[in-house]
Formats: C-alpha cells, structure tokens, sequence
C-alpha cells in the first residue's frame, strides 16, 4: 500500500455516548476496534469524565448540559487528531454524531439507533411510552431524569430478561438532562428558527453516513432513524445509507450478536470513507 494511498485509510474511530448512558457503555467495542489495530476514543460530555457510581451522586453535572457545549468539547477533541477519524454515535450520541459531520468532521459516520435531528417528526407508540417518564413530570425539564428498572427495561433492553436487563441498569444507567428530552423530544420541530439538534440536510459535503436501526427498538424505532435518514437522502448528494437488524432493542451495541453491528458498522466506515477521500484528494 502505497504513503498516498495509507493516507485516506482511517485509523481512528471515536465512539460517542447517548442519555442514559456515559462512555462506559462503548467498552465492548473499544476493546473489539482496538483489537482490529485502531485507536479509539470515548469522548465524554463535558463533566461526565467520573465513573458512573459518581455520576448517580452528582446529578448537577447531568442536568447542565447543553448541546452547543458537548459540540465544542468533542469537535476540539476530533480538531486535534492528525487525520479526521470514523465517528459512531448510538442514541442522542447519533444525534451529536450528525451534527459534528454536518460542521465537516469525521472521514465517515455510523449512527446506531439515533435520535433525531431537528425536522423529524415521527413518534410511534413505543417511543412515547418510553420517554413518558421523564415527560409525564415538567420538573424534570429542569433537572436529571433516570429510569426505574422496569422502565429502562422496556425503553431499552426489551429484547433481554428482566434479570439480564437489570444487571445491564445497574453497571451502565445514570439519569439523562430533562432538558434534552422535554425540548428536543417534543417541541424542536415546533419552535420558530433553528433548534440546538438542526443541521443542514442539503450538506453535499458531508461524509459518508450509516443509519443502523434496531428492528424492536422502543425509545427509537426503525421508523424514526428512517425517517432521519430520508431527510439526508433526498437533500444531500453526500453518501446515505440505511439498515436495520431485525429483533434487536435499543441496546443492539451491547445485546448479545453486538459484534456483528460493530463489523457491519466498521466495514461500511472504512470502505466509504476511503473512498471519499480518494474522490476529494
């Protein structure tokens, strides 16, 4: 392989958490890339470097998080890489994931079950129940939401045992930013000008970008991700493409088969972003 050719090959991916969850959740695939010859980063939202027994005790850290600042902390992190790396998202991580490429980072980009960007209005059944916790109380717009076990259960690992779900909520969930899912779960699409989550759907510069969905996924069903991406699909001539995994829950990065989604993700990244680079070299 030629210096040139090495050049366009990436050889790094960085890996960005949703709500609910914090870079724990990626460990799985950090050590399954790394074991591939890749340097991985789990960048955290600002503050949420503690473990996540810390995190459980310090829910002001949670509940002030804004967009605009996770943005900025993990673009300076990409910004600062010799070459633009593979970025995967899972949740709102694919959200914060759309939103870095759509400012030109990242060689390519993988989003897993996201959630949507501004413009997306569709909101099955299972979504609402799932979300309906943390909205069914305005005081959680203001402060750190979590789950019950029996509510994350059925919003995120409804494919696994109640045994098997409790133990995945007790190593891995933290509350989320009421915030977030009181504005951008529901009035996002309905406020005038441009919300935190929008980005340009007409971005023809993009990079190359996977939606992968979870077939029984309750919190983002197949539909929402679809959705999403026909959003990119029809206005931009960048790369788009979808696919889903039938009968696998909101925890598809972590749910037993996970090594399959994080191939499929892989092979997909670095073949387009190659790709795209060579196109734009």
């Amino acid at each position: 392989m030629s210096e040139q050719t090495t050049d366009f090959v990436p050889d790094t991916i960085v890996l960005v958490h949703g709500l609910w969850m914090t870079p724990r959740s990626w460990e799985g695939w950090v050590a399954h890339f790394e074991a591939k010859g890749y340097t991985v980063l789990t960048p955290a939202y600002p503050g949420f470097e503690i473990e996540v027994e810390a995190l459980r005790e310090n829910p002001d850290v949670i509940a002030n998080q804004t967009v605009p600042g996770i943005i900025d902390h993990i673009s300076e992190i990409i910004n600062g890489l010799d070459k633009p790396p593979i970025i995967m998202g899972h949740s709102f991580g694919g959200t914060i994931t759309q939103l870095l490429m759509d400012r030109g980072l990242g060689c390519s980009g993988v989003v897993v079950d996201s959630a949507p960007t501004e413009g997306v209005r569709v909101n099955p059944v299972s979504q609402a129940r799932s979300l309906f916790p943390v909205l069914k109380n305005p005081a959680n717009r203001h402060r750190a939401a979590g789950f019950t076990p029996e509510e994350f259960h059925y919003a995120f690992t409804n494919t696994l045992s109640k045994e098997e779900s409790d133990k995945v909520y007790d190593r891995y969930h933290i509350a989320a930013p009421g915030f977030f899912v009181w504005e951008f779960g529901l009035f996002a699409n309905f406020k005038p000008g441009k919300q935190d989550t929008w980005v340009n759907y007409g971005n023809d510069d993009r990079a190359p970008l996977l939606f992968i969905a979870g077939g029984s996924d309750h919190i983002m069903p197949p539909a929402v991700n679809k959705s999403n991406y026909k959003h990119w699909k029809k206005k931009s001539k960048a790369i788009t493409e979808f696919h889903e995994f039938p009968g696998r829950s909101h925890w598809t990065c972590a749910e037993p088969g996970w090594e399959e989604i994080a191939d499929t993700a892989l092979a997909w990244a670095v073949v387009h972003a190659t790709a795209h680079a060579s196109a734009k070299a």
